[in-house]
């Protein structure tokens, strides 16, 4: 019969401690109930596989407590529990030997297969360092913007610059912006225009307009698409880009890790991230930005 992992539960919340007490004894893990960090220390005899450990607590607090377990027991990994404001202080903790940490409330099976990770792989993983957010995306001076008033046609052309050669930045060169930001008199960003938003500017509306249900079947004829392209282009060359740009891309920190960025992207369905340092707009990280890396690392593997 496998040995069931055996959690040292910290924390001076007491239904945070039953309720997850119950959950993971539901998983099958055993579980060590501790109050505040003096009664955790006194728990290190019931020899837990893992800890699971609040960083604010009276008394003891999480990093002290964290200090102890590592002088006694070096090799016992520590999983800490924190706020979604004391994110620097759980980040410091991992410098100090945690394994992890987790913000509460947080998902009883992430945190189950956090228990897990530990107990099987004992020690906190080496720290890999890796290039932020800021180290790889487009400096906001190299990405092309433009005004809300000006013409559709005033965006077509300084987009196709984009793709002229830059050489200060290799990415640009490569790949152009494929999207110029729309940002106001201070910078700020109010809308991007992509060129996925030129093709649905194009079409004309009956072409994407329901159609009744014996019409769905239509094929157009060769003759039906004639000088259509052609006509809308011109037609809708002064349209002001405030009528047709999406809105602004969701933003990121400049110190974010790469993975945040790309979860960001995938769960949002988003082609780009608006870069903030210090309040202000710095730069664009785009999904191009993140293959280059991803390139890199397995060219340097």
């Amino acid at each position: 019969m496998t040995k069931k992992i055996s959690v040292l539960m910290v924390d001076d919340e007491a239904q945070f401690r039953a309720t997850t007490e119950r959950i993971l004894t539901r998983k099958g893990f055993r579980t060590i109930l501790a109050e505040s960090g003096e009664a955790a220390i006194d728990k290190l005899g019931e020899a837990p596989d893992v800890v699971v450990l609040d960083i604010r607590m009276p008394g003891m607090d999480g990093h002290r407590v964290l200090a102890e377990i590592k002088k006694r027991l070096p090799d016992l990994p520590v999983i800490m529990l924190t706020g979604h404001g004391d994110l620097q202080s759980a980040q410091e903790s991992l410098t100090k030997g945690a394994f992890d940490y987790l913000t509460k409330p947080c998902d009883i099976d992430l945190l189950a297969a956090k228990i897990e990770d530990a107990c099987r792989h004992g020690k906190a993983p080496a720290m890999v360092e890796e290039k932020s957010v800021m180290e790889v995306m487009v400096p906001i001076q190299e990405y092309t913007t433009v005004r809300a008033e000006e013409s559709i046609r005033d965006a077509i052309l300084k987009l196709k610059a984009s793709f002229a050669s830059k050489l200060s930045t290799n990415r640009l060169m490569e790949t152009g912006h494929r999207s110029v930001l729309v940002v106001d008199d201070k910078n700020n960003v109010q809308g991007i225009l992509a060129i996925r938003d030129l093709l649905e500017l194009i079409l004309p509306n009956y072409l994407t307009a329901p159609k009744p249900s014996m019409a769905d079947t239509i094929q157009y004829s060769p003759m039906f698409w004639q000088g259509m392209f052609t006509k809308e282009v011109k037609q809708k060359a002064q349209i002001k880009i405030k009528d047709v740009m999406s809105p602004a891309p969701l933003t990121i920190e400049g110190t974010a890790n790469l993975m945040e960025a790309a979860y960001l992207m995938v769960n949002n369905n988003a082609r780009r991230l608006v870069v903030e340092v210090a309040g202000g707009v710095s730069g664009i990280i785009r999904e191009q930005d993140l293959f280059f890396e991803i390139e890199r690392i397995i060219r340097e593997k």
